[in-house]
């Protein structure tokens, strides 16, 4: 086998897949948010090739849809994550009226002295900017970038998972197709086989035995023909289903949807050891997980702060009522400024139950990531094991339609010439469209077994750069 580099099988793959605008797709940092009340999609007006649908799938398929949502939820947590570091702007105010009764007064020589009114007022506005947060502050930088970063590759995981059951349902809907056309063309001979026997039968050449077999050979290969056609519906609906189409109710035969591709292979080579590598620096998955791994570390950093005190500045402004003013519209007002701390010195133990909670958690991101990246490596393994023997298959079966074609032309020959029997030209229509059928799953099995390495190689996706 020829030995390939990592990035000589990336740009190979990349040809193979024909999904250019997939690399631009995952590319964007955060993609639009679609619209609430969008209607319906209209069904294509042309056949469709997988490069067709991937596009349609990226814009229309419900589970993209709702891990864009997912995606866009995840940058409300980056503003949450963020908001510590900026200040914070407090406007408050009051109104107080108290019984007369209690409020205290001095008798002098120049008369009573009320010390409070019966009402008073106080409005002001602060800037409160932290300072120290025993580390949260810069933890929530690290935390903001990790977050993004997380969601991110989570949405590239769920969109890589649904390409690839698009592309799956595109093989299988052609693998129908295919079997139709089979079907119809073993059908077609085994009818042009009983008029030849009825022909024979009428000119009494052959007994009616033959005339009986042929009909039975007929007769057997309607209901694949059948079931190859309901294959073809079906696989139409699934398919039309992960595109993001509703068939209407009021069709029940012939679904709006029309592929253009066909079985054609391309020669792949690919080594395990690249694969391998590939996979544990491509896999959307094991990245998700380092990002998870990060974040536990800073929930660790942030339940440490705790332990620590916290310092605040502020600045601001008040007006309120004078305390000697006659009416409600005697007010004073000025500016204050300062800074304010706390330290919790004891509180019960629980920054200590945070602590261990976080570290433990910690910890289990780490073990999730080991079991992920052992769980991926026996996945590609399996998918490579899968492409060989699919690749395998392929190539046994190259010259195979050929020859039985040869083989029917010869036993068809052979029968007219009279040196034949009708079981030789049975055998050998029998023979031609197994091998067909073969060809079509060896060829739906190879593009099958090749779309699941390279999702399992995770090729095709570019690194999220956060902004």
């Amino acid at each position: 086998m020829t030995q390939y580099t990592a990035s000589q099988a990336l740009r190979s793959l990349r040809s193979f897949a024909s999904v250019g605008s997939l690399t631009l797709l995952l590319g964007l940092p955060f993609p639009s948010p679609a619209a609430t009340n969008a209607p319906p999609p209209a069904w294509p007006d042309r056949p469709l090739s997988v490069a067709d649908c991937l596009n349609l799938a990226e814009a229309q398929n419900g589970t993209i849809a709702a891990a864009k949502k997912d995606l866009e939820a995840s940058e409300g947590v980056v503003i949450q994550t963020r908001a510590i570091l900026l200040p914070k702007l407090q406007a408050s105010g009051n109104f107080t009226a108290i019984d007369e009764s209690s409020i205290e007064a001095a008798t002098t020589p120049f008369g009573t002295i009320d010390f409070g009114q019966t009402e008073s007022w106080e409005t002001g506005i602060r800037l409160v900017q932290s300072i120290y947060e025993g580390g949260r502050m810069r933890s929530a930088t690290r935390t903001a970038r990790l977050t993004r970063e997380s969601a991110m590759q989570q949405y590239q995981t769920t969109l890589l998972d649904a390409l690839l059951s698009v592309r799956l349902a595109y093989y299988d809907a052609l693998l129908a197709l295919e079997q139709i056309t089979v079907q119809e063309a073993s059908v077609n001979l085994l009818e042009r086989e009983l008029q030849d026997n009825q022909r024979r039968f009428d000119a009494g050449s052959v007994p009616r035995f033959n005339v009986l077999r042929a009909e039975v050979e007929l007769a057997n290969a309607r209901p694949r023909l059948i079931r190859a056609r309901n294959a073809w519906r079906n696989g139409k609906t699934y398919l039309a289903s992960l595109l993001g189409y509703r068939v209407p109710d009021q069709i029940t035969e012939d679904i709006p949807l029309q592929l253009s591709d066909r079985l054609e292979v391309t020669p792949f080579e690919l080594n395990l050891g690249t694969a391998l590598a590939m996979a544990q620096e491509n896999r959307t998955e094991l990245k998700a997980l380092r990002a998870a791994e990060a974040l536990r570390r800073e929930g660790v950093v942030d339940a440490r702060a705790g332990q620590l005190p916290s310092l605040q500045a502020f600045a601001g402004y008040g007006v309120r009522r004078s305390q000697f003013g006659e009416n409600l519209t005697s007010e004073l007002h000025g500016w204050n400024a300062g800074v304010q701390a706390s330290w919790n010195i004891f509180d019960g133990r629980l920054t200590r139950g945070r602590i261990v909670e976080a570290t433990a958690r910690q910890e289990q991101a780490t073990l999730d990531y080991d079991n992920a990246a052992r769980q991926i490596s026996v996945e590609v393994r399996t998918a490579y094991s899968n492409f060989i023997e699919a690749r395998e298959v392929l190539e046994s079966q190259k010259k195979v339609v050929e020859q039985a074609t040869e083989a029917l032309r010869l036993a068809t020959a052979r029968s007219e010439a009279g040196s034949g029997t009708q079981l030789d030209v049975l055998g050998a229509q029998t023979a031609l469209t197994e091998a067909r059928t073969t060809q079509n799953l060896a060829s739906r099995d190879y593009l099958v077994a090749l779309a699941r390495l390279q999702r399992a190689t995770g090729l095709g996706v570019q690194e999220a750069k956060p902004k």
